[in-house]
């Protein structure tokens, strides 16, 4: 039959069309490995745009000039402790001139020490060497202490910003006192931040030092973080357009991650704190868990939904045997195709209906349907050894064994007994069974026992006396971002909305580009290449910057109290941070993570020390090897947990990522093949299930099955059924409020100290009373006879009203 013929022609023409589009669904395994942060020279790298590059050298000729005419015919490598250290003095003497010009020359000249003086050096490995070593130097001898005083000034600077803000164009220059101070606080905070085993001890006593300096400020009121959160705030209220935002964000995780501690020091901290109360430990370590999964192939999409519905020519006699197939594809480890179709049904994003009035005010989503590009060979048959047990150890929560017994009660005696989990007299021997299995899983979190505690000192604040309070670098920091914690938040997410590769430009939204445009725009199609590729890695830096201090703060609030970590959350939620998150996934996914916005032969500390080949429009749309862009992987993976940070027990946040239509966003991210990533996807799916509906569940089996296999089990939690106590549509705004009044009520029992409390003891003594000395006005003496004739003499006295008792 002619006919059906030209049908497959369309198909494969479409799907070439969309394989160039979408990148190949067949997307290996990517060997990521989640860390605080990338290696060190990317870490530094990533501080300088391409633009910059030529101020490099201005650097190193400031710094020879000054050099060679007390040092004349030397080299700084050759020089002893004691002379490097005399002419580091020197220079900061000369940060202390009146000119701005010799200052900036002073500052530059600093810069190339910390630079790790490349002109002396012969390969990449020296540079990053001597910048470690004088970054130390620099520390020791009081230059951070110097630079702050100059940044602070710098900041304060008014004509620097009135004159930003006449310019109908912001470009590097205009920022470039900023950049020079930024830069050299950067290198020395991330040098004396890494640690290395070669590291003499002076080195070691110096990092706890210089840690404790910006975690415990001694001159200022405020700690360092604060400063650069102020920065942020007052960039994007628009009085500072100028400020270079890529470098006073990176700063501002580095001091973040130094002061507070990364991932494995969080874990610690974690262990220790529960020691401390006195709770069992940690069933596994998570961070080794995740570590060691294995990536899932991706769930399957339209395409093959219809090819495999299409009717396939059969000899008579011969039965279909395709619903055999069906239990196969629920073993995502023994898969014969990974990309082979769930049974019957159609994917969400056919099906729903699309809010208009969400989708108007969020531009969150797309109607055409996604249809990977298929490979035109069938892929090689993957046989990955099914592991031993599920990877985590279930939990359950007091209140889930609550939830059992009330059920277990109303349905054998008739009648419930409250909070009581101990009493099982009357209930049936399998229920004494499930109560005794639920008991040996039950954990207790360091959130529960601060919120019974706050619950007792809220009850009986009088019999309990003061809290003492541990001051930790997060309480510190806490206690400072206090009042203005909403805008620093705001101005985190406005920046990270701008960043967002799915943003439209809009005339409102804020300049980010202001510290990578050059002053004069690109003539050539290479330089404007050239400039494409700096702007989108300007972008993409600034969000791997911003979401990594926002899961640092998360982390560490909620490690530290967990009011810290929901008045944060909240304030997220409000400034719109959940459907911000659902936008920047709302793109091909894959492509951001390959993207490739780098040149590799201009990176730091590279083009310092080796000849730049002649760039061409060839190579630089090659781009280097690599297989994943490793910045945009950590993005995503930060961004997805704080999504789930977010959304936690929490239902009415829940809700928001299904009234948003979160689920084939997020199953579209599913496409990545990296276990950390996958694992917070499905996490984000899991909790959103039951609200869903039979029909997506019935189509996703595959998605279903990778939850069941990757997420940990919370026992009688019914997310595959719907049938969940929690999922009835109970009155979400008021689990927000009730959350924000326990909030304002720990934030002012802890942080409001006001004078004259309520709870402040009275002095009923009529004596000592009338014998304190009261404050009155200077005047006061004057005008007393005055004040007395009419407050006291002319009021007439109505002895009868003491008779009569109200």
């Amino acid at each position: 039959q002619p006919q059906p013929q030209p049908q497959p022609k369309g198909r494969e023409l479409f799907r070439s069309q969309r394989k160039e589009s979408e990148g190949s669904v067949d997307c290996p395994n990517l060997e990521f490995e989640y860390g605080d942060a990338d290696g060190h020279g990317a870490e530094l790298a990533e501080l300088y745009s391409y633009t910059e590059e030529h101020e490099l050298s201005l650097n190193r000729r400031c710094f020879e000039e000054d050099f060679h005419t007390q040092e004349p015919d030397r080299r700084w490598l050759e020089l002893d402790g004691a002379r490097q250290k005399a002419y580091v003095m020197r220079l900061l003497d000369g940060l202390e001139v009146v000119s701005r010009d010799k200052r900036l020359r002073v500052a530059r000249a600093i810069l190339y020490l910390a630079q790790g003086v490349f002109g002396d050096c012969e390969n990449e490995g020296d540079v990053l060497h001597w910048s470690r070593h004088n970054s130390f130097l620099l520390y020791q001898l009081g230059t951070f202490s110097a630079f702050l005083e100059l940044l602070n000034m710098e900041i304060e600077n008014s004509q620097a910003c009135s004159s930003a803000l006449r310019k109908p164009a912001i470009s590097l220059a205009d920022s470039t006192e900023l950049r020079v101070l930024l830069s050299v606080m950067y290198l020395m905070v991330e040098n004396i931040r890494v640690e290395q085993e070669t590291d003499p001890p002076e080195w070691k006593t110096c990092r706890e030092t210089f840690r404790m300096e910006l975690s415990f400020p001694v001159h200022t009121e405020e700690p360092f973080a604060l400063l650069l959160f102020t920065m942020v705030t007052k960039f994007c209220s628009g009085h500072a357009p100028h400020f270079p935002m890529k470098k006073v964000l990176l700063l501002l995780w580095k001091v973040l991650l130094f002061t507070l501690g990364g991932f494995e020091a969080l874990q610690a901290m974690k262990v220790r704190r529960r020691e401390e109360l006195g709770l069992p430990p940690l069933p596994e370590d998570s961070i080794q868990v995740v570590r060691g999964m294995r990536a899932a192939s991706p769930p399957t999409y339209n395409i093959e939904l219809v090819e495999q519905q299409q009717p396939q020519p059969q000899k008579r006699g011969h039965r279909s045997r395709r619903p055999l197939m069906k239990q196969d594809s629920l073993d995502i480890y023994n898969e014969r195709d990974p990309f082979k179709n769930d049974e019957g049904g159609v994917d969400e994003e056919e099906n729903d209906d699309v809010d208009s009035g969400i989708e108007g005010e969020l531009d969150l989503l797309e109607r055409d349907t996604i249809i990977p590009a298929m490979p035109a060979q069938r892929p090689p048959i993957e046989r990955v050894s099914f592991p031993k047990g599920l990877p985590w150890a279930p939990k359950v929560r007091q209140k889930d064994i609550e939830h059992f017994l009330e059920a277990s009660r109303n349905k054998f005696i008739g009648f419930t007994l409250g909070q009581d989990t101990e009493t099982l007299i009357g209930l049936p021997r399998p229920i004494h069974e499930s109560v005794k299995t639920l008991k040996q899983h039950k954990y207790v979190s360091i959130s529960d026992v601060q919120i019974k505690n706050e619950e007792e000192l809220e009850k009986c604040p009088m019999s309990l006396g003061e809290e003492e309070v541990q001051e930790t670098p997060c309480e510190v920091l806490y206690r400072a971002m206090l009042y203005n914690l909403p805008q620093y938040m705001i101005a985190l997410l406005k920046i990270l909305l701008a960043a967002a590769p799915t943003s439209k430009a809009k005339t409102d939204s804020i300049n980010i580009l202001a510290d990578v445009l050059p002053e004069e725009m690109p003539i050539t199609v290479l330089q404007s290449m050239k400039l494409g590729i700096d702007v989108n890695r300007h972008k993409e830096i600034i969000v791997k910057s911003i979401s990594a201090l926002l899961l640092l703060l998360l982390k560490h609030f909620k490690l530290n109290h967990i009011y810290q970590f929901e008045y944060v959350s909240q304030h997220l939620v409000f400034a719109n941070c959940i459907p911000l998150i659902l936008k920047f996934f709302n793109q091909n996914i894959m492509s951001y993570i390959t993207a490739k916005n780098s040149i590799s032969v201009l990176d730091y500390p590279h083009c310092t020390v080796c000849d730049l080949p002649e760039l061409t429009a060839e190579s630089l749309e090659a781009g280097d090897n690599n297989q994943f862009c490793w910045r945009n992987l950590f993005s995503c993976i930060n961004l997805l947990r704080i999504l789930n940070k977010l959304t936690k027990w929490k239902h009415s946040r829940t809700m928001m990522l299904v009234v948003f239509k979160s689920a084939p966003i997020l199953k579209r991210a599913l496409k990545v093949k990296q276990a950390m990533m996958q694992l917070y996807v499905l996490k984000l799916l899991k909790i959103q299930t039951k609200y869903l509906g039979r029909q997506w569940r019935k189509s996703n089996m595959k998605t279903m099955s990778a939850i069941y296999q990757k997420v940990r089990h919370r026992m009688n939690d019914d997310w595959a059924y719907g049938n969940d106590i929690d999922a009835r549509p109970w009155d979400f705004q008021a689990e927000e409020c009730t959350l924000r009044a326990n909030i304002e009520a720990f934030n002012s029992r802890r942080y409001d100290k006001p004078q004259d409390s309520e709870f402040a003891p009275v002095d009923n003594c009529l004596q000592s009373v009338l014998g304190q000395r009261l404050e009155l006005p200077e005047d006061f003496h004057y005008s007393y006879e005055l004040w007395l004739e009419r407050e006291v003499f002319s009021q007439p006295i109505r002895w009868e009203e003491l008779l009569h008792c109200q």
